[in-house]
């Protein structure tokens, strides 16, 4: 399989892309880079963001370093809501996700530094046929509900090494405490001590308590809160839940560094992703296009904003012929393999399942449309707040910096 090649800021895109698509940079401007220079801190170098942050030069001293992931805080979203708030005071930059724009692909970028190239988690479901065929690896259960079975199931799946291991300093991994010790948080936090918390008090007391509890020597504590992006699929990402919640956490970031004031710790704040809502007129079932759905041989995969779709041997001029006629508008078409030489899914060594997990071809959604199928058992999801796509909303990612 040939590695995968980082396009170069002026190379025009090779195949037909949505409006507005913004491409993820794997250097410095995206958050593949901003976790380099985690690993970097890791190594025992002095904390440096990347060069787009603005940031000061680095102290001679080691300092501690707070890394806040807030799942679903969209750069786009923080400058239309944030107005007056300590979040958007401290921003200094923003980022690219990775693609696509979802949490299975991008929080493992965080926990691994691996682009999903060389991870293979390119979705909330990925296709996977030693397992039983399309799964969703980060609750590790099959598509419809039946968990993974056999007794090194987790240890294939995820079979790479983490940021946090064979590593010069400490790490604590912060995650709530009913997803901090499943079987997904386990195997990505090796090599990094664990702590769980209730609520969004409970994340500032856990991320205070342990830089105070190693004040004499450099670590990092890498936190990680979900329920924004909970609430914004729910409700969706401009709704009074969202912005209500939001407000919440700009209060909790202030009493964060108020609280860490003076003890040489230095807090960076970012997200995996964005939002876009997608409405109900503007959701696409597949069994609607019974034509289209014929020519696959297994339900879709990756994400409803980036379906990756499994076409039958021979059926690959029909389908992209019958996606053109149906989709114009609302999706584009492209073979996976030219997403893969565009280099959308970064840079290294691909994973050795790469291929079978982008299938053959991928519906890349227009803004505002999704699409989605369903299996036997599977418990529907209804979803205002989406994401996945390469839409500006979905793709910018605020960098946010403190030091105190």
């Amino acid at each position: 399989m040939p590695r995968s090649r980082q396009p170069e800021p002026s190379d025009p895109p090779a195949i037909a892309l949505p409006q507005d698509a913004v491409l993820p940079d794997y250097r410095d401007g995206g958050l593949f880079g901003l976790v380099r220079s985690v690993g970097a801190y890791l190594d025992g170098r002095p904390w440096q963001a990347p060069k787009p942050s603005g940031s000061p030069p680095p102290d001679a001293a080691p300092r501690r370093l707070v890394f806040i992931l807030i799942d679903g805080l969209g750069d786009m979203f923080l400058q239309r809501t944030g107005a007056g708030g300590l979040l958007l005071k401290h921003r200094t930059g923003r980022l690219t996700s990775v693609f696509p724009s979802t949490t299975a692909s991008a929080v493992t970028c965080t926990m691994t530094g691996l682009a999903p190239a060389r991870h293979g988690l390119t979705g909330w479901f990925i296709r996977d046929r030693r397992f039983g065929g399309v799964i969703a690896p980060l609750p590790t259960v099959q598509r419809g509900g039946a968990p993974l079975r056999g007794p090194l199931a987790v240890t294939r799946l995820f079979a790479y090494r983490t940021l946090f291991q064979r590593r010069k300093r400490r790490a604590i991994f912060v995650s709530p405490r009913e997803l901090a010790f499943s079987p997904y948080s386990r195997r990505h936090s090796r090599g990094a001590s664990t702590l769980g918390y209730k609520g969004l008090q409970g994340l500032i007391d856990t991320i205070v308590g342990a830089i105070r509890g190693n004040a004499a020597q450099p670590i990092l504590v890498h936190a990680y809160y979900p329920t924004f992006d909970g609430l914004s699929h729910a409700y969706g990402c401009n709704s009074a839940e969202v912005a209500t919640h939001f407000a919440r956490i700009d209060a909790a970031f202030g009493q964060l560094l108020d609280r860490l004031q003076g003890s040489d710790t230095d807090v960076v704040l970012t997200a995996d992703h964005g939002f876009i809502d997608s409405p109900p007129e503007r959701v696409i079932e597949l069994q609607t296009l019974p034509d289209l759905q014929t020519t696959l041989t297994a339900p879709l995969f990756g994400e409803r904003r980036t379906a990756f779709c499994a076409v039958r041997q021979g059926a690959e001029h029909d389908f992209e012929l019958l996606t053109r006629e149906c989709l114009t508008g609302k999706a584009t078409v492209a073979r996976s393999d030219e997403l893969i030489d565009l280099g959308l899914f970064g840079p290294g060594k691909p994973h050795r399942r790469l291929r079978e997990r982008i299938g053959t071809h991928a519906l890349l959604m227009e803004p505002g449309w999704t699409i989605r199928d369903h299996v036997a058992g599977e418990q529907e999801h209804a979803m205002i707040g989406v994401h996945g796509g390469l839409s500006p909303d979905e793709m910018w990612i605020p960098l946010i910096q403190a030091r105190c």
